[in-house]
C-alpha cells in the first residue's frame, strides 16, 4: 500500500511518498519553490512522480515566481518556479530557465457580467483606467473594479507583457496568489481580474479575447493573444542532485506531457 501526506499550501505543500512499489530504488528529496499559478501542473507531476519513486520526497514551496527565483538564487530550493521568462539579469546572475508547458490567462469577470468578449487593446484600456464603467462597452451601470497580482507575480508579468500595460496599471486590489484573484473577481459585480487558465473555477466567467476562448488548442496554436511560460529555473552550469534531475526528465518526458496536459496546461515539448 502507498501512503501520500499532504499538506496545502498554507505555508507549503508537501508530498511524502512513504512505501509502494517502484522502478526506482534510489531515495532523495526534490525541492521546489516559486508560481502559485504553476501548482496545478507542478504537484500533478509531483504526484506521479512519488508514485513512481517511492522513496524520494517531493515539496512545492507557492511563494510565487520572484520568490522562487531568488530561493534557487540562494540555494534554497532545486528547482525555482516561474509563470514567466527570465528577465536578462536573472540569467546573467547564473540562473537557467527550461520552458516546461504554456499557459494562457483568462480574463475573468463575475458571472453576472453580460459583457464575453473583449480585444486585447479594451482589456489594456480597462487595466490603464481609461474606461471606468461597463456601460461604456456593453455592460451594466457599474464602475469596472481592477484586480490584479501583485508585484513580482509572474502572471502579473505575463498578462502586462501581453496586454502592453507593463507599469500602467491602476490596481484596486493586487493580491498575492491565483485563489485570491478568482475569489474577489467572483464577490464583486464590476472585477475584472485575470488568472491561470489551469486555475480557473466556476465561480467566476472567462472572457474571449479578440473572439477566441482561451483553451489547450487555442494556446498551443498561439489564436489566444495572452499566453505566458511555465518555467523550471535552476543554477546555470550546477549540477542538479540525482533525485532533482530525475524529476527534471520524468517533467520533460512523454508521461510528464500527458500529465500537463491532464493539468491544464500545454507541454513545452
Amino acid at each position: 500500500m502507498k501512503k501520500t501526506a499532504i499538506i496545502l499550501p498554507a505555508a507549503m505543500l508537501a508530498l511524502t511518498a512513504l512505501v509502494g512499489c517502484s522502478t526506482k530504488e534510489m531515495g532523495g528529496v526534490v525541492s521546489t519553490d516559486g508560481s502559485t499559478s504553476m501548482e496545478r501542473v507542478i504537484c500533478t507531476l509531483g504526484e506521479a512522480f512519488l508514485e513512481a519513486n517511492p522513496r524520494m520526497s517531493f515539496t512545492y514551496n507557492p511563494t510565487g515566481s520572484g520568490s522562487g527565483i531568488q530561493a534557487v538564487r540562494e540555494g534554497r530550493c532545486d528547482i525555482g518556479l516561474s509563470s514567466r521568462a527570465l528577465k536578462p539579469e536573472e540569467v546573467a546572475q547564473g540562473l537557467t530557465g527550461t520552458v516546461l508547458s504554456y499557459d494562457g490567462i483568462a480574463i475573468i469577470v463575475n458571472p453576472n457580467n453580460p459583457v464575453s468578449d473583449l480585444d486585447v487593446y479594451t482589456v489594456a484600456k480597462l487595466y490603464k483606467g481609461e474606461i471606468a464603467n461597463w456601460k461604456e462597452i456593453g455592460g451594466e451601470d457599474l464602475p469596472v473594479v481592477l484586480i490584479g497580482r501583485e508585484a513580482g507575480s509572474g502572471t502579473r508579468s505575463g498578462f502586462e507583457e501581453a496586454t502592453g500595460t507593463s507599469k500602467k496599471c491602476k490596481y484596486r486590489q493586487e493580491l498575492t496568489s491565483t485563489g485570491n484573484v478568482i475569489t474577489a473577481v467572483a464577490q464583486n459585480p464590476g472585477a475584472v481580474g485575470y488568472a491561470s487558465l489551469a486555475s480557473i473555477e466556476d465561480s467566476v466567467k472567462v472572457l474571449k479575447i479578440g473572439g477566441v476562448t482561451p483553451t489547450e488548442e487555442s494556446v498551443k496554436s498561439g489564436q489566444y493573444a495572452v499566453q505566458r511560460p511555465f518555467v523550471m529555473v535552476t543554477k546555470t552550469g550546477v549540477p542538479l542532485s540525482a533525485a532533482a534531475q530525475t524529476f527534471v526528465d520524468f517533467a520533460r518526458s512523454a508521461d510528464g506531457a500527458k500529465l500537463i496536459v491532464k493539468a491544464g496546461s500545454v507541454p513545452a515539448n
